[in-house]
């Protein structure tokens, strides 16, 4: 019987390294009842029971033990996880990997389970056995409109860049937007750019001036790649705004555009285009700065 045994310790050491002797006692007495038995209710129990020995603490990582998860699980960023989600991430990959229990199992966890035991599922994706029939549950899962459970899956996360269809990565990335979730925390969204994710993002743009509504200025980093006369027009409009943050997205859009003709704006900035070729200004830290603003 197979089973995540190698893979499953470097948590244990996650948690280690920031809970008592108590609690890690618990988790590995749980996590040897389900690994020996195989039983789904052991899994269910002791991944709702986990909330009681584990808090939803940040994690402590030296940098060994990051080192470790780096080169087992790529682009996996458990900065962002705490260690209850580290707890019921254990117990899940101590479960026997019979195919078809494991997705009867699992697929009760997911559908049953409160706020918290989804967002450790589902940030816990990545590393999860049978990656490929994992798909049409992420997918199902950006239904909802909590953002606690949205953001386990969006960002910070490998998942959705490594497996998703455009169609469904768009839905995704346009889901951010409206929520306000911040697009730089989104893995490898330059990467996977496309056309129709820019018209998209335009017409949202447009539908939210027309509402007399501000736009989210992360929003311009889709068009960056695609500017030409028509997006060129939609930058003209931010540019005229009194907003800094807006006028410092259009101004970093065009920087990494392509489109000659857009570049004349940049000579009316001067100080600007020297940031961001510092560095002071990114994506990241427009990103930053409006959700501490809208905070």
């Amino acid at each position: 019987m197979e089973r995540a045994i190698e893979k499953s310790e470097l948590f244990y050491q996650l948690l280690a390294e920031g809970a008592d002797e108590k609690s890690l006692s618990w988790i590995r007495i749980q996590g040897e009842k389900i690994e020996k038995s195989g039983d789904s209710n052991s899994l269910f129990i002791s991944f709702s029971q986990a909330s009681r020995y584990f808090k939803k603490a940040s994690l402590s990582l030296s940098e060994d033990i990051e080192a470790r998860i780096h080169s087992n699980y790529e682009n996996l960023e458990v900065s962002y996880w705490n260690l209850l989600q580290v707890a019921r991430t254990y117990l899940v990959m101590k479960l026997p990997l019979e195919k078809e229990k494991w997705f009867k199992t699992i697929s009760q966890l997911f559908e049953t389970g409160d706020l918290y035991e989804q967002q450790a599922l589902f940030a816990a994706l990545p590393v999860l056995p049978f990656q490929n029939e994992l798909i049409p549950r992420a997918i199902d899962g950006l239904r909802t409109n909590i953002s606690l459970v949205f953001d386990a899956i969006a960002l910070n996360n490998p998942f959705p860049s490594t497996y998703f269809p455009e169609a469904n990565w768009n839905q995704m990335v346009l889901k951010a937007i409206f929520m306000q979730r911040p697009l730089y925390r989104i893995q490898n969204l330059d990467k996977r750019s496309n056309l129709a994710l820019a018209a998209i993002a335009r017409d949202f743009a447009h539908e939210r001036w027309a509402a007399g509504r501000d736009v989210m200025p992360e929003l311009w980093r889709l068009i960056a790649p695609f500017v030409d006369e028509s997006f060129q027009k939609d930058l003209e409009q931010v540019l005229a705004t009194e907003d800094t943050l807006q006028l410092k997205a259009a101004i970093l859009a065009i920087h990494d555009s392509d489109f000659a003709p857009a570049k004349k704006y940049l000579e009316k900035y001067p100080e600007m285009v020297q940031s961001i070729q510092n560095e002071e200004i990114s994506w990241k830290s427009i990103g930053s700065e409006f959700q501490r603003i809208r905070a």
